[in-house]
């Protein structure tokens, strides 16, 4: 569908690390990517490589069907009470409630998510039941503040 809308794909995300997992991709460019037998340095060399090779010896690159099977069986087995298999889209929707609900900014979650319209974002974002009353609360405090002085 992109393709028909005449949108490069894949479009360059950006992805957000989480608990760590910058050191481990860190180790992992600097001390195991660097073996797997393609120049790191060649553009467009696959970050992730599966075992089968091309024509040319370069390693050919992971499909994302691999990757969904792989984040299936980490669901299955860290997240057993989930109602059904997650993909990278559902978790792209988890990030941007997650990263509004710590109270970042909506457009600067449009620039992290590559949206084209605010919109689109916020249909990504899933405010969770008590997010209107916390912001509703919170703002009688910063009047309650504000009208401090004022009062007799």
């Amino acid at each position: 569908m992109a393709k028909a809308l005449g949108v490069p794909w894949p479009r360059e995300r950006m992805v957000p690390l989480i608990n760590g997992a910058g050191r481990t991709l860190r180790w992992f460019v600097e001390d195991v990517w660097c073996q797997l037998g393609d120049d790191p340095a060649r553009l467009g060399a696959p970050l992730f490589c599966s075992e089968r090779r091309n024509a040319d010896g370069t390693a050919a690159r992971v499909s994302s069907e691999t990757l969904r099977a792989g984040l299936a069986e980490a669901a299955v087995r860290h997240l057993p009470a989930w109602p059904e298999s997650p993909t990278p889209h559902v978790l792209r929707h988890f990030c941007a409630s997650e990263l509004y609900s710590g109270e970042m900014d909506l457009i600067a979650i449009q620039e992290t998510l590559r949206h084209s319209w605010v919109a689109t974002t916020m249909n990504y974002i899933h405010v969770h039941r008590t997010h209107v009353e916390d912001a509703w609360l919170a703002g009688l405090d910063r009047a309650a503040q504000r009208l401090k002085g004022l009062m007799i």
